[in-house]
């Protein structure tokens, strides 16, 4: 098992910690039991779905023999090509109308799996720097970061729900929340959110790092990557993308919307340090 893989393991760790111990002292176990109830059957229908909403709120169009054929012409050699050496099915694939140059993975599971690239980074790149980065989105499939991600967001927002229900309806109605438990539960509707959200976005940090390793390791060089990642950092400044905050996370690098974060609130890492990973790797 890969350090960064031991690290999302000791962090979705942390993340259940937070929920059963923060959850009980925020709104006791039955609103514990009912906010979990809650959040899974959400997540079990996002998981399922979110594949679909997220090609569909971007415009997503299929790329096949027939459906933007050029594309198809030129990505799906590629695809293929790794997906045999990766041991995985061939993915769906789909064109986003949008000049700023990205792409993203997603789909529950392998063999449900779509990968999709906007017009700007078919435009932008060149078939070596394209090979990496379709590498990398594999690697998110290959590593099923879409489950990963799923039950993280599962966890953090029930603790989430579990923090804005007992600020409504006043928290537990333990007797052990008296006194000085009620102190510790009010310090945890504050706090538990902030932790769970901090857990969140270092899992999603972690398994971009993975992702990028694994793009390494099947091409055979870091290369293409750093290459592509270095024209993706300059360019999507130029030409910032309208991503939604709640699918961001999922592209190969953070869209620039003109909104700035603190790194322990990104999703991804940043690019000189993923870069410089890459290379001590070689």
């Amino acid at each position: 098992m890969s350090t960064n893989a031991l690290k999302t393991a000791a962090l979705l760790g942390f993340l259940t910690a937070i929920l059963l111990i923060g959850g009980q002292a925020i709104a006791g176990r039955q609103g514990l039991y009912m906010a979990l109830a809650i959040t899974a059957v959400m997540n079990f229908v996002s998981y399922f779905y979110s594949d679909k909403i997220a090609l569909m709120s971007y415009s997503a169009q299929p790329v096949s023999e027939t459906d933007n054929a050029d594309a198809y012409r030129r990505v799906e050699p590629i695809v293929r090509n790794l997906t045999q050496r990766m041991g995985l099915p061939m993915p769906k694939l789909w064109l986003i109308p949008d000049d700023s140059p990205n792409a993203f993975a997603t789909g529950r599971n392998p063999q449900h799996a779509s990968v999709a690239f906007t017009a700007g980074i078919l435009r932008l790149m060149s078939d070596t720097e394209l090979e990496g980065v379709i590498a990398h989105e594999l690697g998110h499939v290959l590593h099923r970061d879409i489950l990963i991600s799923s039950v993280a967001a599962m966890i953090a927002g029930t603790i989430t729900f579990l923090a804005r229900m007992a600020f409504w309806f006043g928290g537990s109605r333990d007797d052990n929340n008296r006194g000085g438990g009620a102190i510790g539960a009010i310090a945890m509707m504050i706090l538990a959110p902030i932790a769970a959200m901090l857990i969140q976005m270092a899992i999603s940090r972690s398994r971009e790092y993975d992702a990028d390793a694994a793009s390494a390791k099947y091409i055979g060089s870091p290369y293409p990557l750093i290459g592509g990642l270095q024209k993706l950092e300059t360019w999507s400044k130029r030409i910032p993308m309208d991503a939604s905050p709640a699918t961001a996370h999922m592209f190969i690098i953070k869209p620039f919307t003109g909104q700035s974060f603190m790194r322990l609130f990104s999703t991804h890492p940043s690019t000189e340090d993923r870069i410089a990973r890459l290379q001590e790797a070689r």
